[in-house]
Parts: structure tokens; sequence; C-alpha cells
């Protein structure tokens, strides 16, 4: 398509800086979500329209798009998060392992156990470390060793090294990236299939974003992943699919990160990502 700019030029190098991967290409993985004629409302206001798009298993899949255009809003619907707001309506599928998650016989709660969240600004509980991890285990009745799946979740999400001796202290009292990898543990503790993240690095420095995104790339090993972000280099560096979603919930262009950022179809695709809107 057109000439790029320098900043696009920027983004194009690390998607091709991070295209040599160990793991089979993109159109080779089994599908984790799909989502079909999706449609979502807040009351009157429509925040998705008409999403059709299947979402690859143990990948990274980036939902970017300016401000208010549905992103969020997405990825809540793929594990019913929007059931708690009253005046959102859903219709059309989500499907997850074969089945629609809106079926009236699909528990929220147990369909939660599969699809975790981690969201945009940490949230540990006010409890220790321990616990903090092990808090999802107690609620699903978990029956094995509390502790030796506290300690797998926190080598899952790099933490474990600098916690392992003060996992009786609040969490609270941890820096905020470490605060985020404490509710990635959390979030891989119960063995989901699929992470949903939510802006995971915004509320961090540059240093903690990094060691977030290092982790993300690692969790794709045996997660699938789903993150929105702001941060069009950050999607560029992590995922190997990118979404992007312009005002009105519109799902304009979906395809290979590196098809997205490089040469993308639609116009209005280029135009978000060089800078001329949003």
């Amino acid at each position: 398509m057109s000439n790029t700019t320098s900043d696009d030029s920027l983004i194009t190098t690390e998607v091709q800086a991070d295209s040599n991967d160990d793991r089979a290409p993109v159109n080779e993985a089994g599908t984790a979500v799909a989502a079909r004629d999706l449609n979502v409302y807040y009351g009157d206001e429509q925040a998705i329209n008409d999403v059709t798009m299947e979402i690859p298993e143990k990948r990274v899949t980036a939902l970017i798009g300016p401000s208010g255009c549905g992103k969020s809003t997405f990825l809540r619907t793929i594990n019913r998060m929007n059931d708690m707001i009253d005046i959102c309506r859903v219709e059309g599928d989500v499907e997850f392992g074969g089945k629609n998650v809106y079926d009236a016989d699909v528990d929220p709660v147990a369909l939660r156990r599969k699809i975790g969240m981690v969201f945009q600004k940490p949230n540990p509980f006010p409890k220790s470390i321990r616990d903090n991890v092990a808090y999802g285990l107690k609620i699903q009745g978990f029956d094995g060793d509390v502790d030796a799946r506290v300690e797998e979740s926190l080598k899952g999400a790099a933490l474990w090294d600098e916690v392992k001796d003060q996992l009786h202290s609040s969490g609270l009292e941890l820096s905020g990236g470490q605060q985020q990898r404490l509710c990635i543990a959390r979030a891989i503790a119960p063995d989901p299939e699929v992470i949903l993240m939510d802006e995971p690095t915004s509320a961090l420095d540059p240093v903690a974003a990094s060691k977030i995104e290092d982790l993300i790339d690692d969790l794709a090993e045996e997660y699938t992943v789903i993150i929105v972000t702001h941060n069009m280099q950050q999607a560029a560096r992590i995922s190997d699919r990118t979404a992007v979603f312009l005002t009105g919930g519109e799902l304009v262009e979906y395809d290979d990160t590196a098809k997205i950022f490089e040469d993308p179809e639609q116009q209005r695709v280029e135009d978000y990502i060089t800078g001329k809107f949003g």
C-alpha cells in the first residue's frame, strides 16, 4: 500500500525480528475461541458490530484500535464478564470448546476457570502472596497440593525467585510489576486454557512492562493469550495475530501480525497504524 512513516517502519522491523518462532505457523494451530455474528449492546448503544473471527490456540492475539472501539467489550464477552452489567445484551455466538458460552446451561463461574482474566491495573487481594495465588483454587474446591500449585503458578508467572522467601507477606507490598505478575499467577493457578489481558502493562513502567511482554511470550507455549493494547509497537512485538477494531465496534481487519503492520488490506487500518487518525 502507500509509503509508511518512520514509526511504521520501526513497527515493521520489530515484527520481522520476532518472526523467527519455534512454534508452528499460526494457520496450523487449532481454534481456541470463535465469535460468530457477534453483536453487543449497552442499552441502545451498539458496542460490537457483527464480529466473526477465530482465535488460534496457544498463540498471542492482539486487539488494537482507538479508545471506545469495542476492544475491551469484545474481550469481556469471551468469559461473560459483561454479564455483570445489567444493560448489556449479547447476540450471536462465542464458541469455546465447541460450545456457545452463552447457552443457558453454561455456568459462567466454571467458564471463568477455563478463561482467566488479567486487568489493566494490578489488583492483588489484601492477602498474602500465597493466599492471592491460592484464592481461585479454594473457590473451585481444589483438593490437590495447594502449595505445589502456588509454586508452579508463581514460576509460570516468572515471580517465584523474587518472592519465594516472603510468601506470607502481603501481595500489596510488591512493586507494580510484581503485583501484575502475581495477578497473572492467580489467573493461571486454576489451570485455564485461555488468558484474557486488558492492557496489562499500561500502568507499569517500561522495565516492568518489558518483563510482562517476555512473560506473555512464555505463556503462549501453554495458553491461548488474547490481549487488548493501545501500544501498537507492543502488539507488533508480542502477538502472532492482530485484530483491528475501529469506531462502532467494527472489526475492520484481522490477520497475521506481520501482514497487518507491513501490508494491511484496508486503507483505514494503515491510516490508524501510521497515526493519520485515532
